[in-house]
This record gives C-alpha cells, sequence and structure tokens, in this order.
C-alpha cells in the first residue's frame, strides 16, 4: 500500500508528465481519451464512470466519451473501467485474479489506464429494502467503483474536504497526463467502513447529511455490514409470550424481561435461541443475500437483568473480574461475562457454518458492559467478531465505570486485543468538550494514533457512536479519519498537510494555527477534567481561548484575496468559531437562568438561537442543525422553553448512552 507522500509523488508527475513516460488523456489539441466501461457492469460503477467523466471535464473543459463493452476499432487510447477481455490483453503483466476483498488496481501504459476491482453482486438481487427504504444498486464489493474515487484522488488530484461544492478543490489544466508505465494496488484492511460517518452509511436516512462525501472517501461502499447496536431488541415483543422459557431467568425465579421489553437478556445456553436467531439469519439473507455478519449482541442495560440459571451461570469464568449486576430489587457481585459471551458466540458461530459451510459467514458478539475485560479461558472462534466497545474516542485514561478494579477503555482493548481473530472497533464518542453540542472538540492527533493502533490490532471494521457532522468545527479530524479508514498505513502527517495548503492556500498556516490552538486547549482540558460537562465547557472555551482564535481566522481571511474560494472556506470555518462562541454564551447565561430566571436573560439566548440558526442555513454543512436543534436532549436546557428533564434529579450520566 502506497503512502500518500508516494500518491501525491504520482500526481505530481501525473500534472507535469514526465518526457517519454506518460500517457496523455486530455490535450487541448486531441479528443480525450474514451471511458470504456466492462459489459453489463452493475449501476453503481456505470454512475462512478459518469462521475469520472464529469471530473475530468471540470479539470480540462473536455469531457470525455463514455461507452459500455469493448468499442471495435479498439480505441488507441481509452480509461478502462473494470475487468474485461480487452485489459488482460492490453496489460497481460497485470494481475486481475484479486485474491483479496475490496482489492483494486490502477495501472497504465503508454497508451491505456485500467482502473479495476473486485466486484461482487447478483444482478437479480441489486434493490434491497431495509428499515431505511429501498437501496438500489446494492453489491457485496465495489471493488471497481471505489477504484475509481482512488483515481480521482490519487491520481487527479481531486479533493473532498468537506460535502458540497465549496469542500470539493479540483486543479484546472488543459493537459491531463498519467505517469506510464506504473501499477498500484491496494486491498482495505477496513472492510466495515460505514460505520465511522453511520449517519451517511449507505442508505441511513437520518442526520446524516453527507452521503455524497463518504461516498467519495470510499467509506459508504464497504463489504462487510456490521451493526453498531444490540441484537435482540425486538425479541420480547416477539417471543415472550410462546417462548418466554428463552429470556434470563431472574433471582426471583421468574423471566421477566426485566429492566424493560427492548432491554431483556436472553438465556444464552438454550438451544431455543439458538434455533430463533438461526431463523433470523436465514429471514435476513432472503431479503438481503450480500449479508455476511450477524449480529448476536446482549441487550443494552448492560448492568441489568442477566441470566443467573445453572447453565448460563457455567460459562461464566469464576475468575473473572468481579462486576455489579442488578435485577429488581437486588444488586450482586458475579464475574464478568466475558467469557459466557464468547461460549455463545462460538456455539452460534458452528452452528452458523453447519447450516452455510463455506459462505464464510460469522457472528458479531460485543464486547461492552459486563463483558468489557477480556474472558479468561474462552477465545473467539475465527468466524466470530468481536465489536469492542472501548471508549477511548478523544479520550485518554477514561475509567470504564462498571470495573471494580478500575480498568481504563485502553487497558480493556489491549487484552482483547491479544487474543481476538478479528474485531470491530465500536466506541462511543462521549462529550468531553462539546462534541456532542458541535463544539470544537478537537483530539486529531490522538485519533491518528488510535486509528493506527485499532488497525494493528486485527481490526476488519469501525463503527463510531455519534459522528454529528459538524463540518467547520472538526473539518481536519473528520478528513483524516476517512483517509485513515481507507489506508490506516497512510502518512497522516501529510495528509493534514495536504489538508491545509489545498484547502486553504496562502492562508493554511493562520488555519492551521486555529485548529491546532484549540486541540491543544481541549488535549489539556480533558486531561485534567474528564467528562465535565455542558457546564463546564466555558472553563475551556474562554474570552482568551476564542480570542486568540478569532485573530488566527482574521489573520487567514486576510492572506487570501477576498473573492477568492480560499476566502470562502475561512468563512465556513468562522462560522464554526461564531457558532461557538454564541453556543458557550449560551451555556453561561442559562446557568445563571435556571438559577434565577430573568426575561432579560431569556431574550438574549432566544436571540442566540434566532442568529445560530440563520448562520448555519447560510453556510451548508459548517453545523449539523438536527442534531443540535435546541429541542434536542444534547442541547437540553441551554434554551428557556426546553429545560433539561434531568437537571434536578442529579443522575449519574451514562457515558455509554452519549
Amino acid at each position: 500500500m502506497k503512502s500518500l507522500l508516494l500518491s501525491l509523488l504520482l500526481t505530481a508527475i501525473s500534472f507535469t508528465g514526465l518526457p517519454g513516460a506518460e500517457l496523455v488523456l486530455v490535450d487541448k489539441d486531441t479528443s480525450p481519451a474514451p471511458i470504456v466501461v466492462f459489459e453489463n457492469a452493475p449501476p453503481r460503477t456505470q454512475e462512478a464512470a459518469e462521475v469520472l467523466a464529469d471530473y475530468l471535464e471540470k479539470i480540462s473543459g473536455q469531457k470525455p466519451a463514455v461507452m459500455t463493452g469493448e468499442p471495435s476499432p479498439r480505441p488507441e487510447r481509452a480509461i478502462w473501467i473494470g475487468v474485461q477481455p480487452a485489459v488482460k490483453a492490453l496489460f497481460p503483466d497485470t494481475d486481475f485474479d484479486f485474491p483479496h476483498p475490496e482489492e483494486i488496481v490502477i495501472a497504465a501504459n503508454e497508451h491505456h489506464v485500467v482502473i479495476a476491482g473486485r466486484d461482487r453482486w447478483d444482478p437479480s438481487m441489486l434493490d434491497i429494502e431495509t428499515r431505511e427504504g429501498l437501496i438500489q444498486g446494492k453489491q457485496q464489493e465495489y471493488g471497481t467503483v471505489n477504484a475509481i474515487y482512488t483515481f480521482l484522488q490519487d491520481q487527479l488530484g481531486v479533493r473532498w474536504f468537506w460535502p458540497g461544492e465549496l469542500g470539493e478543490d479540483v486543479i484546472s489544466r488543459e493537459r491531463i497526463v498519467i505517469a506510464a508505465p506504473f501499477e498500484h494496488r491496494h486491498f482495505p484492511q477496513i472492510r466495515s467502513r460505514g460505520g465511522v460517518f453511520h449517519y451517511s452509511s449507505l442508505g441511513n436516512k437520518g442526520y446524516g447529511r453527507a452521503h455524497d462525501w463518504t461516498l467519495r472517501q470510499r467509506l459508504q461502499l464497504d463489504s462487510m455490514q456490521m451493526e453498531g447496536g444490540h441484537g435482540f431488541g425486538d425479541w420480547w415483543d416477539r417471543y415472550h409470550e410462546t417462548y418466554p422459557e428463552i429470556f434470563a431467568l431472574q433471582p426471583d425465579g421468574t423471566r421477566s424481561g426485566h429492566p424493560n421489553p427492548h432491554n431483556a437478556k436472553l438465556c444464552s445456553s438454550n438451544p431455543k435461541v439458538w434455533e430463533l436467531w438461526l431463523e433470523d439469519v436465514a429471514a435476513k439473507l432472503a431479503k438481503d443475500p450480500n449479508l455476511t455478519v450477524f449480529n448476536a449482541s446482549p441487550n443494552d442495560g448492560w448492568a441489568s437483568g442477566h441470566c443467573v440459571c445453572e447453565k448460563c451461570s457455567a460459562w461464566d469464568h469464576p475468575d473473572g473480574e468481579p462486576r455489579v449486576f442488578n435485577w429488581y430489587h437486588l444488586n450482586e457481585e458475579r464475574p464478568a461475562l466475558s467469557d459466557r459471551d464468547v461460549t455463545f458466540a462460538n456455539t452460534l458461530g458452528e452452528l452458523l457454518e453447519k447450516k452455510y459451510p463455506g459462505k464464510g459467514y460469522r457472528v458479531l458478539m460485543m464486547s461492552y458492559g459486563h463483558s468489557r475485560p477480556a474472558p479468561i479461558e474462552a477465545r473467539p472462534a475465527d468466524n466470530v467478531i468481536m465489536s469492542i466497545v472501548a471508549n477511548f474516542f478523544g479520550r485518554t485514561q477514561l475509567v470504564d465505570r462498571g470495573s471494580t478494579r478500575g480498568d481504563t477503555y485502553r487497558q480493556q482493548f489491549e487484552a482483547w486485543a491479544k487474543i481476538v481473530p478479528s474485531m470491530l472497533w465500536r466506541p462511543n464518542t462521549g462529550s468531553p468538550a462539546g462534541w456532542q453540542q458541535g463544539l470544537p472538540d478537537l483530539s486529531i492527533q490522538q485519533t491518528i494514533r488510535d486509528f493506527k493502533d485499532v488497525a494493528a490490532a486485527h481490526c476488519e471494521g469501525i463503527y463510531i457512536d455519534s459522528v454529528w457532522e459538524h463540518w467547520a468545527t472538526h473539518g481536519p479530524q473528520y478528513y483524516v479519519m476517512a483517509q485513515l479508514t481507507w489506508d490506516p498505513e497512510i502518512d497522516a502527517q501529510a495528509v493534514l498537510a495536504d489538508y491545509y495548503r489545498r484547502a486553504f492556500g496562502p492562508a493554511a498556516g493562520p488555519a492551521r494555527d486555529y485548529f491546532e490552538g484549540l486541540e491543544k486547549a481541549r488535549m489539556a482540558f480533558t486531561k485534567e477534567n474528564g467528562e465535565a460537562g455542558v457546564s463546564a465547557f466555558p472553563k475551556l472555551y474562554t474570552q482568551a481561548l476564542l480570542g486568540d482564535s478569532q485573530e488566527r481566522l482574521t489573520r487567514a481571511a486576510g492572506a487570501v484575496p477576498a473573492d477568492s474560494i480560499q476566502a470562502k472556506r475561512v468563512e465556513f470555518i468562522q462560522t464554526g468559531l461564531t457558532y461557538t462562541q454564541l453556543t458557550v454564551e449560551n451555556i453561561g447565561l442559562m446557568d445563571r437562568y435556571w438559577t434565577e430566571k430573568d426575561d432579560a436573560i431569556a431574550a438574549k439566548v432566544k436571540s442566540n438561537w434566532e442568529t445560530i440558526e440563520r448562520l448555519v442555513a447560510d453556510h451548508p454543512f459548517s453545523i449539523n442543525w438536527g442534531p443540535v436543534r435546541p429541542i434536542t436532549p444534547r442541547m437540553a436546557g441551554l434554551h428557556p422553553d426546553f429545560p433539561n428533564p434531568k437537571a434536578k434529579k442529579q443522575q449519574p450520566r451514562d457515558l455509554d448512552l452519549n
């Protein structure tokens, strides 16, 4: 896998060419090389080929023809999309067997380019009905599509810093050449990538607004769908009358579904549970044959209602970390559930392979709550993927509040990493410095280290809870997260340097100083305060820090022409700072208001909210308005008309539900 530095070098070569070592794709005096798509290509490949043609036109002013199937006569120059008979003849030394999932190849000689990848799809099952609605053009693998976007980024130098036209960067030139010969191959280790920005994953119609961006970053069209949540949320409603015996035995002798129907636990040692789970697998495959991973993770409410029957308890290891369990009117210390949950997953994995031999299907089991410690003896089978809910995203030494030993999430993760054949990293983000509220809660350098560490630990997927898509406050962090997910081996510092240089031009220095100044202050604050809570944020976002940040953005604005795209991008970032200033002011005002209500304070806060709403409407993608409206739980208590219902209860916050 090439580092980004090498990719950038190839890009620079493709801009200028080398004497006697170039393929001309577009020139002012020459017709553009046509784009030739393989016969019967699936819809998303055809769409991506049209996107490639559009970008070639954006760059050069000339749009190449897009044709399907090998033309006769064969063109002297062409961009070949996907594996087809002609490319095997034109590139006799290139391997098109693609032994690795999602593997891509981009190769060029003096006359032709091939952009291809491993594709898997069922032509009769391209349209899949999901809970979110109809997904069209669904495939198991989209190697060729992701290869096209890799070509656009690495060879044509296109950048997508954030969603929308303003976040796109295209270098115009009349002549487009590719260094030849060359060959680039890559297969992504992180095969489940849609969950990094899960609100903009394929088919998701929730808060996400960055579906095109995640597609171009090669996150959306991944090859392994893995759920970020729990596996049995509807089972109580479906089965408690017909199969009451499958639910967890409580210490009082009932199978009551404590603590509530959605979070009812199962008697996982009961073979009927295994039978019903396999029936669910069959039903899911009938709807979507692209699925390969099936969730068996216990329901939430992680401390409550677990089964105490003799068989389930026998799966627990007596030397497991003592943890405090809750039942109706009873708390008791028992061993961690890690050995039990792994045994359950292994049992299902064995049955799954027996029912679907050779399909490569796998079981997803969450390490969460009382199964966060690594198991003592049980070891996940090869067809079990552990979903490790280790909440060190944006944190340093955060302790698992369910641990009686005071273990940190990092320690738990490292223990699991030593024993798992495969994992999904599934952190909750929390809100150590306003992540949930859209404030610049930046941990870029730690995120780089964490992504690389996670990738080194047999990680095949990443699902991050609550990435709300606030591009004006988190832009560089989001960008580097996307790039690392596609290739964890890249030089992330080179990615950041390229981000600032290309996005802000002469303003790159002060723009970088702006984000790094906020990040430095944030890291110091969270090291001292941990999960401080909304009312503590003004201690971080002081007038001094906000003033220094404004001075840096003012310098950035002054470094570029007022009507330039770089100036518009600085203004976009300014939206994030203005939003932060107004929100922090609202936090301070509302702390006073709830102590003693004051009409003048209420009027000022409402005015600030009106300004925020206009601001984010005028700057699309800057702050995602949906998740930060005053009616949302994240902003509870920050508007006079929407008090925080938990404020007077003084309940400890559940970090795992953020």
